[in-house]
């Protein structure tokens, strides 16, 4: 399997900044991929982009989220620095000293870092003891400003996002390191699946969609758009890696229960069949803080069927760590589900 192709689009994916809300170039660069690969993608009105891959019968929609955490200006202080509100689950201990980009409405960009309030440790006695909360720290713009009125002076304004280095690598033994992989490394593999089918000139054994959404991190990011003819949906996210679980890095994780409840049994059982047949490396686990698009779906009235598989990531909603042998799991799990 081409995965050297998904670590490639992982890369480019990572690339673009794209928090909730801000996702519009993301998504270009998915319908102009898509394009390429020979398919005719479209985009839905909230941003995310649709695609058929073929097939006939019983739709399949396989779903993986590009929107990532991230954040938008609550406060311009006295000082010119600015107070951030999150975009979704991040963490403000997660993304401490990170570097960060601004965009203001006119389109420019301006770089920064995130630290506590007086970050220098040979100043403030308190450096340590203190909570890292958004209220006590700053993003500290790189330019000469002293003031707010400096700061607005650059086109700097409330509610402009915020968004964070991703800093993607890749080790020579192939762990993947990298904001964001939830779930853009998902969104890699969706890629490589594509292309696989092109390459290999296979036709699914049901119609099959993908859907990459725009809004999974605020909690609706499948809550539209699902074709008529669609009976099951399959969220292709990120496997939770930590104590209590089985999953590994290395691993297509199939998730049986999460916060919101158990997915169904029938496709979670189909989904392990098919890992099995498929010689693929794969885990069944229950997250016990997790939700997915395909409840999302479910919860604004969507009557399907629904199962969420993904390859093994640590550390979620940091800095995260994959392997390129869990997108070929994952990848082998998915052909055999749909073509085997």
């Amino acid at each position: 399997m081409d995965t050297a192709y998904c670590i490639e689009q992982l890369k480019a994916l990572c690339a673009i900044d794209s928090p909730s809300g801000f996702t519009d170039r993301v998504g270009d660069y998915l319908m102009e991929e898509l394009a390429r690969l020979g398919y005719s993608p479209e985009k839905t009105r909230k941003g995310g982009v649709r695609v058929c891959l073929g097939g006939e019968g019983d739709g399949l929609f396989l779903m993986a989220h590009v929107d990532t955490l991230g954040a938008v200006v609550q406060t311009i202080k006295a000082n010119g620095r600015l107070v951030l509100s999150p975009v979704g689950g991040l963490q403000a201990e997660n993304c401490e000293t990170e570097n960060c980009r601004v965009y203001t409405r006119e389109g420019k960009a301006y770089t920064g870092c995130l630290q506590l309030c007086d970050a220098s440790v040979h100043v403030n006695g308190e450096y340590g003891s203190t909570g890292r909360k958004f209220d006590k720290m700053e993003v500290v713009i790189d330019e000469p400003v002293k003031r707010a009125e400096d700061t607005r002076a650059l086109g700097i304004c409330e509610g402009d996002f915020v968004c964070f280095d991703p800093r993607t690598t890749v080790t020579d033994s192939g762990y993947i390191k990298s904001r964001f992989l939830d779930d853009k490394f998902s969104a890699a593999i969706l890629l490589a699946y594509a292309k696989e089918l092109k390459d290999k000139g296979l036709t699914p054994k049901r119609k099959v969609y993908l859907h990459f959404t725009v809004y999974e991190e605020v909690g609706h990011g499948a809550a539209a758009s699902v074709p008529e003819d669609v009976t099951e949906l399959v969220s292709v996210d990120m496997g939770c890696v930590g104590e209590g679980l089985r999953c590994t890095e290395r691993e297509v994780s199939i998730c049986a229960k999460d916060s919101g409840g158990p997915y169904d049994h029938r496709v979670t059982t189909a989904l392990v069949e098919a890992a099995k047949a498929a010689g693929a490396a794969y885990a069944v686990d229950v997250y016990p803080h997790y939700g997915s698009d395909a409840e999302a779906a479910l919860r604004a009235g969507y009557d399907v069927r629904h199962g969420l598989i993904g390859p093994g990531v640590y550390a979620s909603h940091g800095y995260e760590r994959s392997h390129a042998e869990g997108a070929e799991n994952t990848l082998k799990l998915l052909l055999q589900y749909t073509c085997g």
